[in-house]
């Protein structure tokens, strides 16, 4: 019989001000939207909803893949795409006086372009009510369709996301209906469609990767010129889940953090509670420090 490791004290979250967090929840409801930070679970909510911001899941909350890691619904039927969501959702922002918005969706393979059309019109409609707010998309693998990207793209986020989320050899396991390649290739093609747009990628550890293939995941999103990467500690949202195989130190996570600096990230964020959205508003500083040219912004529509 396994032991389950218990958590450690590194992981204890502090209880948040639900004053703000209700006023948060209170917008979210009134405009019917989802955040990914409720439907997964996420361990900062209160944090974020503390600071203001939050990940909206668009298209959702049914996925059309069930991840075993994931604690996102895939058993609901996906339904048909609301017209009306861009521009509740650009209202939320609105509301909300976000500085930064960070925009996910499920994963929708019933749809011919992935919900690519349902992102643009979701960049479009913030652009209008709050053209001061940088948008950080993120992103499925969209079944490697490379125009879907593109439609996507055109619509100018300043971050483009899509987590690699574990390594190649434990795929299988965590990650069965995706492909590591495609997900570099995600990356690769974003920095060849749109080069001033910013690419981003996430790992999760604890479910059995060992140091040198976290170290070699890190080359190969650098060998596609990924400029921000995040790294975090999985854990086990239910016991139908993946469970944790062990919980990752502080330290490590600190020479994680070193690595990637030497290998050139622009930013990276490793720590036990990071999450692909923790302090993703950091961006607009990184965008001040590294700007990019904004007259590629038309090189490719």
């Amino acid at each position: 019989m396994t032991v389950k490791p218990s958590k450690p004290e590194w992981l204890r979250v502090k209880a948040p001000q639900w004053e703000r967090v209700g006023s948060v929840k209170e917008i979210l409801r009134d405009l019917s939207l989802n955040t990914v930070c409720e439907e997964a679970s996420c361990p900062n909510i209160g944090e974020c909803f503390n600071h203001g911001t939050a990940t909206f899941l668009i298209m959702g909350p049914a996925c059309t893949r069930a991840c075993p890691y994931c604690d996102i619904d895939f058993e609901k039927k996906p339904k048909a795409l609301d017209p009306t969501e861009p521009t509740r959702l650009a209202e939320a922002v609105r509301r909300m006086k976000l500085n930064h918005v960070v925009i996910t969706s499920v994963n929708r393979d019933d749809l011919p372009d992935g919900g690519a059309s349902q992102f643009d019109r979701c960049i479009q409609a913030i652009r209008q009510v709050s053209p001061d707010t940088t948008i950080e998309v993120l992103i499925p693998d969209l079944c490697g369709n490379w125009d879907a990207l593109e439609i996507i793209l055109q619509a100018n986020p300043e971050v483009l996301n899509h987590n690699t989320e574990t390594v190649p050899r434990l795929y299988r396991r965590v990650r069965p209906q995706g492909d590591y390649g495609r997900s570099l290739e995600v990356l690769q093609k974003s920095r060849q469609l749109a080069p001033h747009v910013y690419t981003k990628s996430g790992i999760m550890v604890g479910l059995g990767e060992t140091d040198e293939e976290i170290r070699q995941v890190m080359q190969d999103l650098r060998s596609v010129d990924c400029d921000i990467l995040t790294i975090g500690q999985y854990l086990q949202p239910s016991p139908k889940h993946l469970p944790v195989q062990r919980f990752v130190t502080p330290g490590e996570f600190d020479t994680w953090r070193q690595w990637g600096e030497e290998l050139g990230f622009l930013q990276i964020v490793a720590s036990p509670l990071t999450r692909s959205s923790y302090h993703a508003e950091q961006v607009r500083e990184l965008m001040k420090e590294f700007p990019r040219e904004p007259e590629l912004r038309q090189d490719h529509h």
